[in-house]
């Protein structure tokens, strides 16, 4: 009886958070919402039709030496596992602001707070399937960021880090593509270390 009136009183529940489904933004070909489906079934197979368009972000974190974060995914992802990739990725809510966005995961997946954040790509988007035919469809805006802190990793999201030279990742994408993710090589072929902070005078 105790429990059910301190829930009465706005107090959450312990793993309630945890319970609530994660929503991401469906779009059309133009960029536009159209609705909404639970993160856990949106990615899909090439097979069965692969994944609908939808709504996601990308950034780049830079230590205070100038070092670049790399991040792998675990082996438990859906899509791309135990790929070295950037920072951190992720999808906005329903109605919520993409920078918000980009500091809430960076906390959730890294336990790293974020300085200032600046768009380096606005109008990325990318269409890839990994090894297992899983497909990845996203129009995905690419932040750069800085951190003074080191990445307390979340086990379900990424199993290692490295923190690399701006100059040493163009050399390793552009040598071993296949090493990383399509979505960072992407973007480093689109000029995405061009545009770090110190690049943008801030």
């Amino acid at each position: 009886m105790q429990e059910q009136t301190s829930a009465s009183q706005g107090q959450q529940p312990q793993g309630a958070e945890e319970q609530l489904v994660e929503l991401v933004v469906l779009l059309d070909e133009a960029g536009s919402p159209i609705g909404t489906t639970p993160k856990a079934s949106v990615h899909r197979r090439v097979s069965e039709g692969g994944t609908p368009l939808h709504q996601a972000f990308s950034c780049h974190i830079l230590g205070i030496d100038g070092r670049l974060l790399l991040t792998r995914r675990a082996l438990g992802k859906v899509a791309f596992p135990g790929v070295w990739t950037n920072a951190v990725c992720g999808h906005p809510g329903p109605g919520e602001d993409v920078e918000a966005a980009v500091r809430r995961r960076a906390l959730k997946e890294l336990g790293m707070e974020l300085g200032e954040i600046h768009p380096a790509l606005p109008n990325f988007r990318y269409r890839a399937a990994d090894a297992a035919g899983m497909e990845e469809n996203e129009v995905c805006p690419v932040f750069v960021a800085r951190s003074a802190q080191q990445p307390a990793l979340d086990p379900e999201e990424a199993d290692d880090f490295s923190w690399v030279r701006p100059s040493d990742l163009r050399a390793a994408v552009m040598s071993t593509p296949f090493a990383f993710s399509p979505w960072l090589v992407s973007q480093v072929r689109a000029g995405v270390l061009d545009k770090l902070p110190g690049q943008l005078g801030v």
